[in-house]
């Protein structure tokens, strides 16, 4: 049975994804305890330079062909599926993303191999590779052994941090010092694809770019009505930040589309993010792996968010945020 690891490197638009590098943290450590060798996997058309990023790799298996310089599910599918057909690795960590699940259910389906969905931890215990994901909307965890001989994996993010993943350095084809790179055509034919992307639509702009604030004050469920979002308009204009959500209050309508955080929505990189009755479901936790502070406030103690924060608190938002904004201006105008 092979020992070797891959990982499917997510791209949009020629930008290497945060999952990825996620992902380069969770293979590095489980090749490292298997003694194999970690193998990221980069799909796309004339884009090798990508490739100088994924230094935390053993080797990078470079596929170029014109039908992956976007993503589509059926160019991924088939090269994905041809490679692990050709030599199948002992896991391929994808992305638990749109892009990826588009991609790891099908591959499954058509290899006859398990899939394990959102994998927030992998170690290996006594030579055997185990596994810890989250379900029930986070607030359940889930552990086992990660089944052979190969098996696919999606991550989520927090459970490694993306620097962890990322190592400086181009690639060098001479040395195992450093990452080889390969460049390989597709192992199958691309040229009868059902599906192609025609062209990207840009979202509107929004009133606000959370991706540019520094501070961030997300709500949740915690605030019960859309009248109290002026609680925490008043705490982020205190603080000097903005506020943003998780998908249930953009869902309600209570706040546009530009201010969700999450898979969903936009990935954030503030100094303090503040998520106010936010239990931290996977796919809002996705939006946040690169906040330098996070502060949780929930009245569920084994709300999964506070396993990621810096600080918590188990406390009423309604009743602390009013409390919180009155101290800060009484710091401020002092």
């Amino acid at each position: 049975m092979s020992q070797h690891i891959w990982l499917v490197v997510e791209t949009l638009r020629g930008v290497v994804s945060e999952i990825s590098y996620t992902m380069l943290a969770a293979g590095r450590e489980l090749a490292d305890g298997l003694g194999g060798r970690l193998t990221a996997l980069l799909l796309g058309y004339n884009t090798q330079e990508l490739a100088a990023t994924l230094g935390a790799a053993d080797s990078v298996t470079y596929v170029d062909h014109a039908a992956l310089a976007d993503f589509t599910p059926d160019a991924y599918q088939r090269t994905i599926a041809g490679m692990i057909n050709e030599d199948p690795p002992r896991a391929v960590l994808i992305g638990h993303t749109s892009m990826g699940m588009d991609v790891a259910c099908s591959v499954g389906i058509q290899l006859g191999v398990p899939l394990i969905t959102s994998c927030r931890r992998i170690r290996v215990e006594d030579g055997t590779p185990r596994y810890v994901s989250v379900t029930c909307g986070g607030k359940v965890m889930v552990e086992g052994e990660i089944p052979g001989p190969t098996c696919l994996v999606t991550m989520v993010p927090g459970g490694y941090k993306p620097e962890a993943g990322r190592r400086e350095g181009a690639p060098d084809p001479s040395t195992w010092l450093r990452t080889k790179v390969y460049r390989l055509a597709p192992p199958t034919e691309l040229n009868d694809l059902r599906v192609s992307l025609q062209r990207y639509v840009e979202p509107e702009a929004g009133d606000v770019d959370i991706t540019r604030e520094s501070i961030l004050v997300s709500v949740g469920r915690g605030i019960q009505q859309q009248d109290n979002l002026k609680l925490a308009e008043a705490l982020a204009a205190a603080l000097g930040g903005a506020v943003s959500a998780s998908r249930p209050i953009v869902d309600k309508g209570w706040l546009p589309t530009s201010r969700l955080v999450g898979k969903s929505g936009k990935a954030v990189k503030p100094r303090l993010y503040l998520a106010l009755g936010i239990s931290g479901a996977p796919e809002h936790m996705e939006g946040v792996p690169d906040c330098e502070t996070l502060i949780a406030i929930n009245t569920d103690e084994r709300a999964p968010i506070f396993d990621a924060a810096r600080y918590g608190a188990v406390a009423d938002v309604l009743k602390l945020m009013p409390v919180l904004t009155e101290k800060i201006k009484q710091a401020k105008s002092g």
